[in-house]
């Protein structure tokens, strides 16, 4: 009898351990997808606020008025960054630009300050732009507002075209991460069917036998995703040592989002999977368990 006992809990013990790696290779993959797709958000958003709208400003505007107006400028909730040209600064600009001093056939400097604006991500659209440009013009010390339209409608284009990209790659790796771990769990439980019929039998409530596998199914949801995070974080560190720039495009906040997707993911995942198919067994006639 000990015997049998024995090999019962070393089959449960083998069985929980397969669920286990299998259920943490898929969340690797889904903890990929996630890093992936927070990475390409980053990514874009760094590109937008790389965008420069030039404000020029009027020629009777002194140094000090248009100093003044930056800061200004710097309190509003859609910039990221306000840098200040003086008429010394775009003369010698122009200079090294052109290899010939303007001042030299003009007789004066021809330049007038200018404000360089860093937009933040979700201004940094046509929209948007039109709009900034607009309350710009509005004040009688700009004279011109200056951004590359064209360059900024294509740069939006192509952002969006690679947003739905991943997002089809991730709803679709989503799909099999769960169709993976279902097929995982129903395993797992097919394998005691008749352990649950049995219990059904002798007059065990349907919630009675779900609770063992219930909390079966929680201890491999949080050490799947636990494993899940502890390889994602090797292989982050691992890059880090190789290109410290890495982290420019991965930051902490999107690994943190990642790890606890994952192990959120894998607890969800496995309880929802683990109570759908006792559920179906449970509703089984016996001449079906044989099926």
């Amino acid at each position: 009898m000990s015997r049998g006992r024995k090999r019962k809990g070393a089959a449960l013990r083998w069985q929980a351990l397969t669920s286990t790696i299998s259920t943490t290779f898929v969340l690797i993959l889904l903890g990929l997808t996630v890093m992936c797709a927070l990475t390409a958000s980053h990514v874009a958003g760094s590109v937008r606020q790389s965008l420069t709208v030039t404000v020029m400003m009027a020629d009777e505007v002194s140094d000090s008025a248009a100093q003044a107006f930056g800061k200004v400028l710097r309190k509003q909730r859609w910039i990221k960054e306000v840098t200040y040209i003086s008429r010394e600064e775009a003369l010698k600009e122009q200079t090294e630009a052109m290899g010939t001093d303007p001042t030299e056939f003009l007789g004066a400097n021809p330049f007038t300050p200018s404000l360089e604006l860093n937009l933040r991500a979700d201004y940094a659209c046509t929209d948007s732009l039109l709009w900034i440009s607009k309350l710009l013009k509005e004040d009688s010390a700009v004279a011109e507002v200056v951004y590359q339209r064209d360059l900024i409608e294509r740069l939006n284009s192509n952002l969006h075209k690679i947003s739905y990209v991943l997002l089809g790659l991730a709803v679709i790796l989503m799909l099999i991460t769960l169709v993976l771990i279902n097929n995982t769990v129903r395993l797992s439980v097919y394998s005691r069917r008749f352990v649950i019929h049995t219990m059904k039998l002798v007059g065990a409530s349907w919630g009675f036998i779900r609770r063992p596998f219930m909390a079966r199914a929680f201890w491999i949801g949080v050490s799947s995703g636990i494993l899940a995070d502890a390889v994602l974080a090797a292989g982050l560190r691992m890059l880090w040592e190789y290109d410290r720039t890495v982290t420019e495009y991965v930051p902490w906040e999107n690994a943190l989002i990642t790890g606890v997707a994952v192990v959120v993911s894998g607890l969800l995942l496995t309880l929802i999977c683990t109570f759908v198919s006792v559920g179906h067994f449970l509703s089984l006639r016996e001449s079906e368990l044989y099926e």
